[in-house]
């Protein structure tokens, strides 16, 4: 992988109880903090899976930001575009991890963050993609602010211009899609600003609901709350979203089928639009779709963004980049990163690749 990766979006402070203990078990008292946010992970799961990766976004000029920073940088994150303001402040989240059949939680603390009230043409998008070759950005930088949305809009065009690749995670947040002064609601605020970035995308990444909540392109017969999915319904999926999009080549769409907090099925599939072929993974002896048992969660928060670091990082490289093998490898890396506490993917490339021979039973590696 040579060329830089380029992201853009928010970083927090995630604060969270240790196992699987309440919020209102453990405050007052002790939380365990790191950091994260969707393309800051993204930018340092690539890092660690040993590619290049610049993160760009705005944080106040405090020791919190600083930490955050060095935080970054310690994984091989290029920061030196990374804004820094007077105004706003750094972002926070709360995690509970769910267990059986109670579901993790996550409780947001970000209005006034300093990136949501930067100016959009504060970034220097021409400077910042010098040297770099794909730009990533996701769903819910735009949904923070009108402004980071017209930021978000900003970068996917001008990277572009400039002949990067684009990716776009859809992410969809109906938390934080309510900037809009009226009363629009938050599925069609997030629909109108998305298709205004999507013009500008390449790489369309997005989870089993995604692509129902933002663009109303459905996989009749899922019912994601009863962790059933329709699987060969998501080629067609795909196919609906690169009919209105012309520029996407491919789509990537996580698939994960709850069957509780700790036990999830784990996979995806790569839609190729040129070839007009779907490839899924994982797949067992006979190229049948036969999806990774999760069955010890320990941290999914995240696992998405490894998924999208992984397809990013395995697209560029030259063992991994055609279709087939770029989603056997990204849905290899984010199995992994359900196995670590925290957003980022703290697994190697050869930990990626024996996961993906086949090597499944987590046996010591002496």
């Amino acid at each position: 992988m040579s060329k830089t990766v380029v992201t853009f979006g928010e970083v927090m402070a995630r604060f969270m109880p240790a196992g699987h203990l309440r919020l209102r078990q453990v405050m007052p008292g002790t939380l365990e903090v790191t950091f994260g946010g969707s393309e800051a992970n993204v930018a340092a799961s690539i890092c660690l899976l040993g590619g290049s990766a610049s993160f760009v976004t705005t944080l106040p000029d405090n020791v919190l930001a600083d930490a955050c920073l060095a935080d970054l940088r310690s994984m091989g994150v290029e920061t030196r575009h990374v804004q820094r303001s007077k105004r706003g402040r750094l972002g926070l989240y709360f995690v509970e991890t769910g267990a059986n059949q109670r579901p993790s939680q996550v409780v947001y603390d970000r209005e006034g963050a300093a990136v949501a009230m930067a100016e959009p043409d504060s970034y220097d998008w021409a400077k910042i993609f010098q040297g770099a070759g794909w730009f990533h950005v996701s769903g819910i930088t735009p949904a923070v602010s009108a402004q980071a949305a017209e930021a978000a809009i900003s970068a996917a065009a001008a990277a572009r211009k400039a002949g990067l690749t684009v990716s776009c995670d859809l992410n969809f947040r109906k938390k934080l899609w309510n900037w809009h002064a009226g009363n629009q609601k938050p599925r069609d605020l997030a629909e109108q600003v998305m298709r205004k970035l999507l013009v500008h995308v390449d790489v369309l990444i997005a989870n089993e609901e995604d692509c129902a909540d933002v663009l109303g392109v459905t996989a009749d017969g899922s019912d994601i709350d009863q962790g059933k999915l329709a699987v060969e319904r998501y080629p067609q999926v795909a196919r609906g979203v690169c009919s209105q999009f012309a520029n996407i080549k491919l789509v990537a769409i996580t698939l994960r089928q709850s069957i509780s907090a700790d036990h999830n099925l784990w996979g995806a599939m790569l839609y190729d639009a040129k070839a007009d072929t779907a490839h899924m993974a994982p797949c067992d002896d006979k190229g049948a779709y036969s999806p990774y048992p999760i069955t010890d969660i320990v941290d999914r928060v995240g696992g998405g963004d490894s998924f999208a670091a992984g397809l990013i990082f395995a697209l560029n490289d030259e063992k991994w980049r055609e279709p087939a093998q770029a989603v056997r490898f990204a849905v290899a890396s984010s199995c992994l990163a359900h196995s670590i506490k925290g957003d980022f993917n703290y697994v190697t490339r050869s930990e990626v690749e024996r996961l993906v021979g086949g090597s499944t039973n987590g046996r010591v590696v002496r």
